[in-house]
């Protein structure tokens, strides 16, 4: 299998779709987590492996070309809430291995991406609780987190729903530190998250945050979660025109409600492909789609439908679509990317 960001080059990535949402659908109960502490969904990665084994499976049938480890929360401040930060490089080689075993049962080879959330502090901030962290704290838990990601053998980090620039630099450098430390470098992405007005919940800009994170290096600049895809727009076409490095957007099923204290998503398979479509259609730096809260295996599945006719399309227009040269960046080289194992 070619190197990811090499796939880049020739084609459009499908990343999966939610997986919080996926696991309510198991109705998971207190018992179900470890320690009986509700919603650590990560630590289902030890409980209740066959469900996330499952969801993995179900989106690599839908057809996703990438699928993401159950690891959101497994960066060491994170997994400290429920006293398991000392464990935090085993949390994330364990995630690992169900999405690499889900691919090897189902025979397919797809791109294991680690997944890496905040860390629930707003380093920016001036929050007496919530910015009151050292720097090196931060840092220090994402580099663990990617420490076990690469050990785990992902092939590609992602620093995912990014409300602060400065924790995503953190990360960023976090990554960089555990890739020189076991000596294996694979590609990063970072993706941001923007409220409808286009801003992070800081009050960051999409410019601001994409000149600072992109100057670091980082593979392939993101869009996720928070919205959904119609108002991802202007956000979708600045970036695109930057024509710098690849774009990645995974929306939400549409902007959430509330129904009776549940966030509901409300979007369609078809209507998220749909604005998807176009976006593809007319931005060529955009190289990864896929889906965050809300979308499942069905949404997947049209999109992976709308890919193969755009495919099949250049097939037989080839001279109308313009091939997008993809940079490794000078953070992580596309050489550690070359083997996955699935």
């Amino acid at each position: 299998m070619t190197s990811f960001l090499n796939e880049l080059n020739n084609r459009i990535l499908l990343f999966d779709g939610a997986m919080g949402t996926e696991i309510q659908k198991f109705a998971p109960k207190e018992s179900d987590y470890l320690n009986n502490k509700d919603g650590f969904n990560d630590s289902l990665n030890y409980t209740r492996p066959e469900w996330i084994k499952k969801i993995h499976m179900d989106y690599i049938k839908a057809g996703s070309d990438c699928i993401e480890t159950n690891t959101f929360g497994s960066n060491k401040l994170k997994l400290d809430e429920f006293g398991e930060g000392d464990k935090t490089i085993e949390f994330n080689i364990r995630a690992t291995s169900l999405a690499k075993e889900a691919a090897s049962e189902l025979g397919k080879q797809v791109f294991i991406i680690g997944s890496m959330g905040p860390t629930g502090f707003l380093p920016s901030s001036n929050d007496s609780d919530l910015g009151n962290i050292p720097l090196d704290e931060i840092e220090e838990a994402y580099y663990l987190q990617a420490q076990g990601l690469i050990s785990g053998g992902c092939d590609v980090l992602l620093i995912e729903t990014g409300q602060d620039v400065l924790e995503m630099k953190l990360a960023v450098e976090g990554c960089k530190r555990a890739m020189v430390k076991l000596d294996k470098h694979i590609p990063i992405i970072s993706n941001i998250t923007l409220d409808q007005y286009g801003k992070m919940l800081l009050g960051t800009n999409v410019q601001s945050a994409y000149t600072t994170l992109s100057n670091l290096g980082v593979n392939v600049f993101g869009l996720n979660c928070s919205t959904g895809p119609v108002e991802m727009t202007p956000s979708v076409q600045w970036l695109c025109e930057q024509k710098e490095i690849p774009i990645l957007v995974m929306p939400n099923a549409g902007m959430p409600i509330n129904e009776n204290g549940m966030a509901k998503y409300l979007m369609t398979p078809s209507e998220i492909t749909t604005k998807l479509s176009e976006f593809v259609k007319k931005y060529e730096m955009i190289r990864i789609i896929g889906g965050c809260c809300g979308t499942s295996p069905e949404h997947i599945t049209q999109l992976r439908q709308m890919l193969d006719k755009l495919d099949q399309t250049k097939g037989q227009n080839s001279d109308d679509y313009a091939d997008v040269s993809v940079s490794s960046g000078s953070g992580a080289t596309a050489s550690g990317a070359e083997q996955p194992v699935k």
